[in-house]
């Protein structure tokens, strides 16, 4: 059995007594972590979590961030089909809105419209993936990541150098299905003791056009190829890393993307192809100190500056100047400290607070142009025995919008507490019960406030009132049965205010208004065995299974009891993979139940249950003294027509290769 901690050089904030390590070692067990699965679960963590990292993102068959997410329990990935459709998370039905998502110990996010695209993050960089319900469990964090409903962490790789040897060198080759043509190269180099610096750059195009089938209304069932679904992306990132004193870290990170996609639509009224194109830059830099300043004292300062742009051409719908061509200028300024202090052994407590501003441009008509003021606050506490521990939050917003032109701009007042719990009830130290209380909010996006004919800029934030009850437990009888580890949560989830689009004067014109309430029940139920087989033969297993009940109880609402859209009652995966010396053998199966695609759960609205069966072959080896990893992926073998969103197909069978050089 393996126990690791992965302690990014400058975001170790678990721990922050643990700042030196920059590879694996061993740890106590108030520290550990089990990795010898695909899942891996903290013991001690009040909140659920969790985690795939290292050999278990590897022997996934994913490209990016996306994919790899979809064998998380209690998520659900909305996939607009493609390898360049949209993709965003929902967890636990709350929406993607209220998941933050952070890269490196910063969020990234959209002001304008609320989500993030998960699969423009590609996994070649990415050393773990981390999933939090409710919040990520340590009190030393900026006070952004308290405040969303869930957390989805990115950590990428770290710079880890042999005995005389100043750089690293990973030389990558994909292909495949859609005329996937994906290099990348990871370069490492090791300046000085304490100062490292790493660079990747990826870039990757494809057509996008696979088989899907189609069933036209009272007629019959035709086979036509998916158009306008090409991506052509340009990814770049760097880190500089560095350690000074005794304990202090900084770390400064740049990171570029730039893409062309088509956008496929919909396929409907036998409408099979689309002509509508989007462009995407996005643009980072972020800076980050961790220093203590004196005996029992951390500190965490964050300052960030992001710059997005995107374009969206429809030749389909005519303006007075020609083509509709939209243009979106995003900028954010984002500033963070946090001070925590060990007061007693058993006893830690935090201030973070955060400062961001967010600006909107666009090249629309009566825009007005919004600014949003963020302030952001969180008073924590952490309260640590032998068989107990508790965290307490109290979290306060205040945001002030303004605008340039025709609407007035509003502020909010918002204060939110959490309490966190984990026992552990009996003399076996792994075994732990927990238990959380969190109440968090999302702001409207700029869209849902001031979006041209649609916007409301007097709505209300989105509330959630979050319930959880879970334990966990792994077992280590070092026999057949090498490992075996459990997690099972109840939890109940409640949305309040939730914005809506309503339809005013004709269907042309819709306004958004604070209607909607949710309520969400759900079982959800993760385990991983390892069994070791003579000739040092390993066969990993993991399941999950997610049970969800989310229901509209808007009052007086025609569609009161029923299953909000896209949420199955039931859902899970199943992981496995054959480890022999080099080789390796993965199979994947994921299974998402029936669903409606609308608010009316009527039949028309139905969406079929689908299912798909993945499988890899990977070798890890030497080809002359030179390190290589050379695999062969199939996706989706039996060929199942399926639809994640409604009338937007996925791929049939397909394949990938890849080839990694290391130097």
């Amino acid at each position: 059995m393996l126990w690791i901690l992965f302690t990014n050089p400058i975001f170790a904030q678990d721990n922050p007594k643990n700042k030196e390590l920059d590879s694996l070692k061993p740890l106590p067990l108030n520290e550990v972590i089990l990795t010898a699965s695909k899942r891996e679960f903290r013991i001690e963590s009040p909140m659920p979590v969790q985690i795939l990292s290292g050999k278990q993102l590897e022997n996934l068959n994913s490209l990016s961030v996306a994919d790899a997410v979809r064998y998380f329990s209690g998520v659900q990935l909305k996939d607009y089909g493609g390898i360049g459709g949209l993709k965003t998370i929902n967890v636990r039905s709350l929406g993607s809105a209220h998941t933050a998502v952070f890269y490196d110990g910063m969020t990234v996010g959209n002001a304008q419209n609320g989500q993030v695209d998960l699969g423009k993050y590609s996994l070649d960089n990415i050393e773990a993936i981390e999933l939090y319900n409710g919040q990520k469990s340590t009190i030393f964090q900026p006070a952004r990541g308290f405040f969303s409903s869930n957390t989805l962490f990115l950590k990428s790789k770290i710079p880890v150098f042999e005995s005389g040897k100043n750089a690293n060198v990973r030389a990558s080759f994909k292909t495949g299905s859609f005329g996937l043509v994906n290099p990348s190269l990871l370069y490492q180099q090791k300046i000085a003791s304490k100062i490292s610096l790493s660079s990747n750059i990826e870039w990757m195009k494809a057509d996008g056009k696979y088989k899907y089938r189609y069933q036209k209304k009272d007629g019959y069932d035709t086979t036509a190829v998916r158009q306008n679904g090409d991506i052509e992306a340009l990814r770049v990132e760097i880190n500089l890393n560095a350690k000074f004193g005794a304990n202090g870290q900084a770390n400064l990170k740049a990171y570029y993307y730039d893409s062309e996609r088509g956008l496929p639509g919909a396929i409907l009224a036998n409408k099979y192809e689309y002509v509508q194109r989007q462009w995407d830059r996005n643009f980072f830099i972020h800076a980050s100190v961790q220093n203590s300043f004196f005996e029992k004292h951390e500190m965490l300062a964050n300052v960030k500056f992001s710059r997005d742009y995107s374009r969206y051409i429809d030749p389909d719908y005519k303006t007075l100047e020609g083509a509709l061509d939209n243009k979106y200028y995003q900028n954010e300024f984002y500033a963070s400290i946090v001070n925590l202090y060990n007061i007693k052994d058993w006893w830690k407590m935090s201030l973070a607070t955060d400062f961001s501003i967010n600006t909107l441009d666009a090249n629309l008509y009566r825009f007005p142009y919004p600014t949003r003021y963020s302030y952001l606050g969180a008073i924590s506490s952490e309260m640590h025995w032998k068989r107990l521990d508790i965290q307490a939050n109290l979290l306060g917003a205040y945001v002030d919008e303004q605008v340039k032109y025709y609407q007035q701009g509003d502020s909010q007042h918002v204060f939110c507490p959490v309490v966190s719990a984990s026992f552990q009830p009996f003399d076996v130290k792994n075994f732990r019960i927990r238990a959380f209380y969190k109440e968090s909010f999302r702001m409207p996006t700029f869209n849902d406030l001031y979006y041209t004919f649609i916007g409301n800029s007097s709505l209300r934030p989105e509330f959630t009132t979050q319930y959880d009850f879970g334990t966990t437990y792994i077992i280590e009888p070092k026999k057949f049965l090498h490992s075996a580890s459990f997690q099972a949560d109840v939890y109940y989830n409640r949305v309040k205010d939730k914005i809506i689009a309503m339809p005013s004067a004709n269907l042309f014109r819709w306004t958004m208004m604070n209607l909607g309430e949710v309520d969400i029940r759900g079982l959800e139920i993760n385990t991983n065995f390892v069994f070791k087989f003579p000739e040092q033969i390993f066969l990993d297993l993991g399941l999950s299974y997610t049970y969800q009940k989310a229901i509209d109880i808007t009052p007086k609402g025609t569609t009161y009891g029923n299953q909000i859209p896209y949420t199955p009652r039931n859902s899970g995966t199943l992981t496995s993979s054959i480890n022999w010396k080099n080789w390796n053998l993965n199979y994947s199966f994921i299974y998402t139940g029936e669903r409606y695609s609308q608010k009316a759960n009527i039949p028309v609205n139905y969406v079929k249950p689908w299912y798909t069966s993945d499988m890899a072959f990977i070798w890890n080896g030497k080809i002359e003294k030179l390190p290589v990893k050379i695999s062969g992926e199939v996706n989706n073998m039996f060929n199942q027509y399926y639809d994640v969103v409604l009338n937007f197909p996925m791929p049939g069978r397909n394949y990938r290769l890849s080839l990694s050089l290391n130097f």
